[in-house]
């Protein structure tokens, strides 16, 4: 008993401590919410159907509907091609009007940065600029004798291709690495932990008798050497362009993925695009051209920049040389050595990426004043450190469950690092949506995304609308909710829009101040006032007890009671607060024609939580005791 009183003293002066710092605001952020904290959408234009007058009318829309921003990508899902094509100076043009009537009407601007919804690309990214991978050509020779003849010149996409390395060793056996394609990123799988296999002498390269030929092939690929005795391999190792390219994109706007290993490559990018609609806006930047972003990767993976032998031996401290025909399953030295190296290669491609692609756009987009968010995870690197860079770290989830687990990991992400917006892709989904979603259908999903962490919506999706008189209007195909200015209902979310405000009010409190609240073995998590804390005898605790303000959480669970600490990302139970919530959902409900049904389930949760709130009363005694 005595140990379990001091748990819930000790967490009584944490929460005090805290409650004086930021007790205050944390009221005023949920009763007078900041527009911060406003949902956005995801702002689609289709394939250059973009009009002057649609902008505005968009943007206006939104106004009163109570979004706070849009998050612009413009995509080619089979819409026809509309006369607006990307980057052109026409488009340029519309884009600064765009910036213009955000700025009249109070919202904000977060432009993708590329066309398409995932990664970093255009046609000004040249092949050398691109994303690289290493590719080689092996010729068998048998010595001793005298070889001079042209080594076959491996893969050239894009009909570019730079030579690494010629390497030579003795033929060794037919043993490869298990799923060598995934542990050298050819692919983005999970990688299986390694085999422990002993292998016979022959079956393995000896790296003392890897010998380097690069300076003894010309430059016309013809190498010049004298074979010793014995069968051996020559391995004429290079790297070309993956060819990946940015999509599903307009043609306008397609091209080479930008070498996400070197910060050459989002330099060329960011001077390609982002630079120059920085330029346009002029002092608008940083203002209502607030963000850029980087979304799903869905690019493929790179194993190769110029520089990766230098950046590989100054983060692992050996030369990556030696063990580069394990890139090719083969193994050097042992299987265990050759897996170390094949791990070291994926972890500097990680550290590469994080810092060179996410950390340098991050430090571009700020220099102009300028976020970055980023959707960071399912890339050839760590996500959390990924997410760590971005200024907005954001998840999606799908209507029908996808993705989810994304939420939590961005808000941890969010939490580790120190960033206080964890934006969510939300209600994503497909074919079978069909107009058929509605506030009243996604309440109660957006609610729990919520108390993952997330604390910034941004719908998906609103199609640009370039006509001031057709509905349902454009669409984005078979993908995302039908979320714009052409839905009947669209003029009556303005009280959906301030319930989600509500929620997400404590954007402005920092990360330290909103946390999940999901916890393992928790079977019930609710607020409970000082008041009821004293109540049910925790005033015995100790008078610090008394100048608690905030609310506690408390968890039960089969071991008993335990205090967990202040739930400030819950609405408050606090009869101001409560009265603004009801309103608020009771003007959806009458929109939606719901309100009865709603107000028996709204009395039948009430019942619950009375029942509730009577359990936890005998087990907090009973745990007293």
């Amino acid at each position: 008993m005595n140990k379990r009183v001091l748990s819930l003293g000790l967490c009584a002066l944490l929460s005090a401590t805290v409650a004086v710092a930021t007790g205050e605001d944390l009221d005023k952020g949920f009763l007078s919410p900041p527009d911060s904290a406003r949902p956005w959408v995801y702002w689609f234009w289709l394939n250059g159907n973009i009009t002057r007058e649609g902008i505005t009318a968009d943007l206006e829309a939104m106004k009163r509907a109570g979004i706070g921003g849009v998050l612009i990508m413009e995509v080619n899902q089979g819409t026809p091609k509309g006369p607006v094509a990307f980057m052109s100076p026409d488009w340029r043009e519309l884009f600064k009007h765009v910036v213009a009537e955000a700025s009249r009407l109070g919202l904000e601007v977060n432009m993708n940065n590329d066309a398409g919804w995932n990664g970093s690309g255009g046609p000004w990214i040249k092949p050398e600029q691109s994303m690289q991978k290493i590719v080689w050509s092996e010729t068998n020779i048998e010595g001793p004798k005298r070889f001079e003849d042209a080594l076959p010149q491996p893969q050239a996409n894009h009909s570019f291709y730079r030579d690494i390395a010629v390497l030579a060793f003795p033929t060794p056996g037919a043993f490869r690495i298990a799923e060598i394609q995934s542990k050298a990123l050819f692919n983005r799988r999970n990688v299986p932990p390694a085999a422990e296999t002993r292998l016979p002498p022959e079956m393995v390269i000896d790296h003392t008798r890897l010998t380097d030929l690069s300076a003894r092939m010309d430059k016309d690929g013809r190498l010049a050497w004298d074979v010793p005795a014995g069968k051996w391999t020559v391995l004429r190792l290079g790297h070309t362009t993956t060819g990946a390219m940015n999509a599903p994109s307009p043609d306008s706007g397609r091209g080479l993925e930008c070498d996400k290993l070197a910060k050459e490559g989002i330099e060329a990018h960011f001077a390609g695009m982002m630079g120059k609609l920085i330029d346009d806006v002029g002092p608008a930047a940083g203002k209502a051209l607030a963000a850029t972003h980087i979304d799903s990767w869905e690019i493929g993976t790179q194993n190769w920049t110029p520089r990766m032998r230098e950046e590989f031996q100054k983060r692992r401290g050996y030369d990556p040389l030696r063990y580069l025909p394990a890139v090719t399953g083969r193994v050097v030295d042992s299987l265990e050595a050759s897996e170390r190296f094949l791990w070291d290669l994926r972890q500097t491609v990680s550290d590469l990426l994080v810092e060179n692609y996410a950390g340098h756009l991050a430090t571009l987009a700020q220099q102009h004043g300028l976020r970055l968010s980023i959707e960071a995870y399912g890339g050839p690197c760590d996500d959390m450190t990924y997410a760590g860079r971005a200024d907005e770290p954001m998840c999606e989830f799908w209507i029908h469950g996808g993705a989810f687990e994304t939420c939590k990991e961005m808000a941890s992400a969010a939490h580790t690092y120190g960033k206080r917006i964890v934006g969510a892709e939300a209600f994503t989904a497909n074919r079978w949506e069909r107009w058929l979603q509605h506030p009243a259908t996604l309440k109660a999903l957006g609610d729990r995304v919520l108390c993952e962490g997330v604390n910034r919506f941004v719908f998906h999706r609103y199609a640009m609308q370039p006509w001031l008189n057709y509905r349902p209007g454009m669409t984005m195909g078979k993908w995302g909710l039908h979320y714009e200015r052409t839905q009947t209902w669209w003029e009556q979310t303005l009280p959906w829009h301030e319930v989600v405000l509500g929620r997400e009010a404590p954007v402005g409190a920092g990360p330290a101040q909103r946390r999940p609240l999901h916890q393992q073995h928790v079977h019930v998590l609710r607020q409970i006032s000082n008041e009821a804390l004293n109540q049910l005898g925790l005033a015995a605790v100790g008078t610090k007890i008394a100048r608690v303000e905030q609310p506690f959480a408390i968890c039960l669970d089969e071991h008993g009671v335990t205090v967990v600490g202040r739930v400030v990302d819950q609405v408050r139970r606090d009869s101001k607060r409560v009265q603004m919530n009801r309103l608020a959902i009771n003007e959806v409900d009458h929109v939606l024609e719901f309100q009865a049904r709603r107000r028996e389930e709204v009395g039948r949760f009430e019942d619950a939580l009375g029942r509730l709130a009577d359990e936890e009363g005998r087990l907090l005694r009973q745990a007293i005791r």
